[in-house]
């Protein structure tokens, strides 16, 4: 383990994230939540990237060719930051380890991922336990910043970092339905998200899925997957309500 304190490592990361009013971070304790391959990890960072509100805005009632492409710049963007972060890390003796903000299709990754929908590690749940949101009703991450309008990834790091935020362990959506009523899947049953409670009983991925598909085939004629509807509509990130 390197000498490298929190600060340090702090200050690496404010580094590459400019400027600074497009991106949230937080430290996250995940001791005990990580499945065996990432044994020896017992901290994350969870870093988050805000996305364009005139796209957003547009993709109301369906996605747009723009939002697929904004979609993918920002994740390419949020990669190229994770690298750059984790090969400062590394030269200051820290071991880190990054999780894409998206899983490649191609990629041997991918299937597992397909038959599930779900990947190894949650880039929400390192949000949530870095007090950076919480979960909504259609499974988005809201974060307190820019509400669902983000895109997030991760990176493990192999020491104890505290965090500044307590971290959120219960929705904070309340008695809102917009993105439930909006979604045109109706994939989602309204129930509130807290720790103890399972994707599956308040969202049907599978559902999910299947309409996101079917937007692909419209706009790109391909298998392309892309919806969006319920991170445009949600209000937290529409009017930046304070949550």
């Amino acid at each position: 383990m390197g000498s490298l304190s929190q600060t340090g490592i702090e200050q690496i990361v404010q580094k590459h994230l400019l400027p600074s009013s497009h991106f949230i971070y937080g430290f996250a304790d995940l001791r005990g939540l990580l499945i065996p391959e990432f044994a020896g990890f017992s901290s994350g960072i969870s870093i988050g990237k805000k996305l364009d509100d005139n796209i957003l805005d547009s993709i109301e009632t369906g996605p747009t060719l723009g939002y697929y492409e904004h979609y993918r710049e920002m994740n390419l963007a949020l990669e190229q930051i994770i690298d750059a972060i984790c090969v400062d890390l590394r030269q200051n003796k820290v071991n880190c380890m990054k999780v894409s903000p998206t899983v490649v299709m191609t990629s041997e990754e991918f299937r597992p991922y397909l038959k599930e929908l779900r990947y190894k590690l949650s880039h929400k749940m390192v949000a949530t336990r870095a007090g950076l949101g919480w979960i909504g009703k259609t499974d988005l991450f809201v974060s307190k910043a820019f509400g669902p309008r983000l895109r997030l990834a991760s990176i493990l790091i192999d020491r104890k970092l505290k965090s500044e935020n307590r971290p959120i362990d219960k929705s904070r959506c309340g008695s809102c339905t917009v993105c439930v009523d909006k979604c045109p899947a109706h994939a989602a049953n309204g129930r509130l998200w807290d720790i103890h409670t399972d994707r599956d009983l308040f969202l049907d991925a599978e559902k999910c899925r299947e309409q996101c598909g079917r937007f692909g085939m419209e706009l790109f004629m391909n298998e392309t997957r892309i919806c969006g509807i319920c991170v445009s509509v949600c209000p937290p990130g529409r009017n930046r309500q304070p949550v």
